[in-house]
């Protein structure tokens, strides 16, 4: 028979759970009303394809969705090889006083505010960008995505290594035993074993990389237009609804935000319920 505090503290982990999911549904019903004349009004498709031009009249996202596009999947891109890179150096091939000093080097980041990263960008990586090219501000996708990296990479550094830390040690120790190598076992066993975990990560670091403000809104240029390369300005999501000010809060202007919010939430839903996929088939 189950005590009664814990039938009490099992109620409360479920009203918990019911409170964050009903917070999560109140917060897009709310932006979901606000956001109603693109939907009623028989513009959603229009928004959604068109430019952003506020003195014609128009107030399309879909420079802001492929600003977004670009940066979080370039970040991703140079983020993963070089957290993988880390993880390894930790937990396979390191030495155990370098393996710790990095690892909490790599904690150490995680603290950071994310204006630091900002403003190690500016000072330091946009005049390097515009001098390597020797053309624009410096301000565009390679410096934003290469900042946004590196913020993302000590987070997916460490879930990495959990995730090897995960492994049993049994299976690992079985391909020494045959004779292989620490790189082996890391290739043939750990790694596979460790997959589900790694697209966890992932997926954390991709929402992360969609949802966040601030290194885009500092770093990419903040211009509402579809970006042919990466040395182009663009504004992202989260930065236009950062830097859109609407002085009439019933105008299409200002509604136009609550599209932006919605439109995050829903591909931080799609990317959460992808990385479940694999995991249910087993």
């Amino acid at each position: 028979m189950i005590p009664r505090y814990e039938k009490l503290v099992e109620r409360l982990f479920y009203a918990a759970a019911f409170i964050s999911v009903l917070i999560t549904i109140v917060i897009f019903g709310f932006m979901f009303v606000f956001g109603l004349p693109f939907f009623s009004g028989g513009r959603f498709f229009e928004v959604m394809t068109s430019p952003w031009a506020p003195h014609l009249g128009v107030f399309g996202i879909y420079p802001m969705i492929a600003g977004t596009l670009a940066v979080s999947l370039f970040a991703m891109i140079c983020a993963f090889p070089l957290s993988m890179g880390c993880a390894i150096l930790i937990k396979v091939t390191g030495q155990d006083m370098m393996s710790q000093l990095l690892r909490k080097s790599v904690e150490l980041m995680t603290g950071m505010p994310t204006v630091i990263y900002g403003f190690v960008g500016i000072f330091l990586l946009i005049p390097f960008v515009r001098g390597l090219f020797g053309s624009g501000s410096g301000m565009c996708v390679l410096s934003a995505s290469l900042m946004l990296a590196i913020l993302l990479s000590p987070t997916m550094i460490l879930l990495f290594c959990d995730s090897f830390e995960a492994v049993p040690q049994s299976y690992g120790n079985a391909v020494l035993a045959a004779g292989g190598t620490q790189m082996q076992r890391f290739l043939y066993v750990t790694l596979p074993c460790a997959r589900q975990g790694i697209l966890v990560a992932v997926t954390l670091s991709l929402g992360r990389a969609i949802g966040d403000t601030l290194i885009a809104l500092m770093l990419a240029g903040n211009a509402a237009q579809v970006p042919d390369s990466l040395l182009d300005a663009v504004r992202t999501l989260p930065s236009h609804i950062a830097l859109v000010f609407a002085a009439d809060n019933e105008s299409l202007e200002f509604k136009a935000i609550f599209v932006c919010g919605m439109l995050l939430y829903l591909i931080n839903t799609i990317v959460s319920l992808l990385v479940r996929i694999p995991g249910s088939k087993r």
